[in-house]
C-alpha cells in the first residue's frame, strides 16, 4: 500500500457544489493549489491561472482554487456567488472548492499540510502562515509539495517550473 502521509493525496475538500473530492483523484497530475478571493488586488490572477490551466491541462496540470475570506474579508460571497463571479469575469474552468480558512485553528487540514511542507518566508517559526490571498503551492505528480510562491508571483511566471514537472512521468 502506498504511503500518502507525506503527500496531498491524504486530503479531501468540498467543492462549491457541496461534493467531497479526494485529492487522490488527482494522482499523477501536477497541481497548482491557490487560495483565492474575488475582491482582492490580486484577483486578476484568475486570468493567468486559467491560462496556465488551459495551456497545460492536456499534459497533466490541475489548478485548484480555494476561496478564503481571512484577508481583508475579500471573499464574502456564497459558494454560488463565487462560482458565478469566477465564470463570468474570468471564464474559470479549473476546480474551485468551497471557502476555507488557511490560517488559524480552523485552517483546512490540506493547508496545514502545505504550510508544514513549505513554510514560506516566515519559516517554521512563523507557523508557515499564509500572508495573503493568491499564495500558490506547486505539487509534483507524486503528490509532494515542490515550492511555494507569494501572492505577488504572477501565475504566468510559473510556466517553466510547471513544464519541468510535467516532463517527469
Amino acid at each position: 500500500m502506498e504511503d500518502t502521509s507525506k503527500t496531498v493525496y491524504a486530503f479531501s475538500a468540498e467543492t462549491l457544489d457541496g461534493r467531497t473530492v479526494s485529492l487522490a483523484d488527482f494522482k499523477g497530475k501536477v497541481l497548482l493549489v491557490v487560495n483565492t478571493a474575488s475582491q482582492c488586488g490580486f484577483t486578476p490572477q484568475y486570468a493567468g491561472l486559467e491560462t496556465l490551466y488551459r495551456t497545460y491541462k492536456e499534459r497533466g496540470l490541475e489548478v485548484l482554487g480555494f476561496p478564503c475570506n481571512q484577508f481583508g474579508a475579500q471573499e464574502p460571497g456564497t459558494a454560488a456567488d463565487i462560482g458565478a463571479f469566477c465564470e463570468r469575469n474570468y471564464g474559470v474552468n479549473f476546480p474551485i472548492f468551497a471557502k476555507i480558512d488557511v490560517n488559524g485553528e480552523k485552517a483546512h487540514p490540506l493547508y496545514r499540510f502545505l504550510k508544514k511542507q513549505k513554510p514560506g518566508l516566515l519559516g517554521p517559526l512563523g507557523g508557515g502562515a499564509i500572508k495573503w490571498n493568491f499564495t500558490k503551492f506547486l505539487v509534483a505528480r507524486n503528490g509532494r509539495v515542490v515550492d511555494r510562491f507569494a501572492s505577488t508571483t504572477k501565475p504566468e511566471s510559473l510556466a517553466r517550473q510547471i513544464e519541468k514537472l510535467l516532463e517527469v512521468k
